[in-house]
């Protein structure tokens, strides 16, 4: 039984109190302070939390399906106890007046929000440095990074802190920390979740997405704040993802692996963790049969021209006149705005700001902009001609473990390229998912990225957690509480 069932169910059937679990998150928080994983969180609030689970009658506390389970929830997802501030400094103290969606859908669920979690800073990066509140140590190593932007998620959830915990997907930004950090990191189809009250990015890119121990944690928080909403335009009319008893085979399953995505170079822990996961799933009765994704090697590039153009638009409206931070004693309205940004924001989301104005700008719209879009379409083309072929694609989910601190800072593609893997699947909007995939030689985890045709999040669930089972690649399943 998963950590998130387990608490859950001690809740509903009386077993437990969710104010027990609000004082044990309360302590593991205090004693992982040395992580920075946590931007805000009081034991006022979680005994709040608590209250209003426990306050609840049986018969209602009975049809809550994360009763009293401690969720952290990423810090560009919008609250109104606490405060919302990108990791960013033009936000500082700034506490929103309406909730997001995900976080009405979760409370109503029964879970605890937990804390805000630390994040690279308007979850620009790959390895949560680029926080204006200070880096987030691996929860193994802290010489080493957890991986971002939702890094302080994974860390939390990997610590033991909390058994789940929510992140925001553009490019891989929980697929990537779930990977370093040895966890279950969940990207949905985009539109299956509400991003009513995640502070925008890349609005055709974002997707609320989950982390857990296991495969079976973060899919139940995924349930419970998926479906339609009619706040965001941009969900599915599709009601609330329900999670079908797993098989325990995979037979009549055919398992793409693309050939563009197994490079000669690849690492060599890497490659050894799939070798076990293609063993395993071939055990469980699958097929495997080699696709191509051809566009592929164009990913990056594509994405680091649509990303940060829709992320210029994005941004726009932190200009020191209708919220966040200001800069005084300036003498115009356009000083105040240069001010104000100059000040606010740091150096990663200057150069994304920067590179989105040049290549949305006249002269350079259709030479880049359009025509990344044009290779976007190639992209989605490409996996759905390779889903005509098999049921489930597989993948490595970095091309390395986690790397050092400061390592790829003063080399910005280099760490744009950690992503290499995970962005493809983002720019076609489809489910993917990071599992547990072994070690590696220093004992760093590995992942493996598993894909699935569009709005089949079981299916991708399936496979994951025959590959769990039969695997055995978890190494943090054990109870919460």
């Amino acid at each position: 039984m998963s950590a998130v069932e387990s608490a859950a169910n001690a809740v509903r059937e009386g077993r437990a109190t969710a104010a027990v679990g609000a004082k044990e998150v309360a302590s593991r928080l205090e004693k992982a302070a040395a992580l920075n994983a946590a931007l805000s969180w009081s034991a006022e609030r979680l005994d709040a939390e608590a209250s209003r689970v426990d306050g609840a009658t049986p018969s209602e506390r009975a049809k809550m399906p994360l009763a009293g389970v401690p969720i952290a929830v990423k810090d560009n997802i919008v609250t109104t106890e606490q405060p919302t501030t990108c990791g960013s400094r033009i936000l500082e103290g700034y506490v929103s007046p309406f909730n997001a969606t995900v976080i009405n859908r979760l409370r109503a669920a029964g879970a605890m929000i937990a804390c805000k979690a630390n994040l690279d800073e308007f979850a620009m990066g790959s390895s949560t440095e680029h926080s204006a509140f200070g880096r987030v140590k691996h929860p193994d190593d802290p010489s080493r990074v957890p991986g971002g932007s939702s890094g302080g998620s994974a860390a939390l959830v990997a610590a033991g802190v909390v058994p789940a915990a929510l992140g925001s997907e553009t490019g891989g930004s929980v697929r990537q920390p779930a990977s370093f950090c040895g966890i279950v990191g969940i990207k949905p189809s985009y539109g299956r979740v509400s991003r009513y009250g995640l502070v925008a990015f890349g609005s055709s890119l974002d997707a609320v997405s989950t982390f857990g121990r296991t495969v079976d944690d973060a899919a139940r928080v995924l349930a419970a704040m998926s479906g339609h909403d009619p706040l965001d335009a941009t969900t599915i009319a599709q009601p609330p993802l329900v999670l079908d008893p797993p098989r325990r085979d995979l037979k009549g399953l055919t398992i793409g692996l693309p050939a563009e995505y197994f490079p000669r170079d690849l690492h060599q822990g890497v490659r050894a963790g799939l070798d076990r996961a293609i063993k395993a799933v071939k055990e469980l009765g699958a097929t495997i049969k080699e696709v191509s994704l051809p566009h592929t090697r164009y990913a990056v590039p594509t994405y680091y021209i649509i990303a940060p153009a829709e992320a210029a638009a994005n941004l726009a409206r932190y200009d020191g006149v209708r919220y966040g931070a200001r800069v005084e004693g300036v003498k115009s309205l356009d000083d105040m705005y240069e001010a104000t940004r100059a000040a606010g924001f740091g150096a990663e989301v200057k150069r994304r700001i920067m590179i989105g104005t040049y290549v949305l700008s006249a002269g350079f719209y259709d030479a880049y902009f359009t025509k990344a879009q044009r290779v976007r379409a190639l992209i989605k083309q490409d996996f759905r001609q390779a889903f005509e072929q098999c049921d489930v694609i597989l993948t490595p989910t970095a091309p390395s473990a986690a790397f050092g601190i400061g390592e790829k800072m003063s080399d910005p593609l280099a760490m744009y390229l950690n992503d290499v893997f995970a962005v493809p699947a983002s720019l076609a909007g489809l489910p993917a998912m990071s599992v547990p995939g072994g070690l590696d030689s220093d004992g760093l985890p590995l992942g493996l990225h598993l894909i699935g045709p569009e709005l089949d999040e079981q299916g991708v669930l399936n496979a994951a957690l025959a590959i769990e089972e039969r695997a055995g690649f978890t190494a943090r399943a054990e109870k919460w509480w």
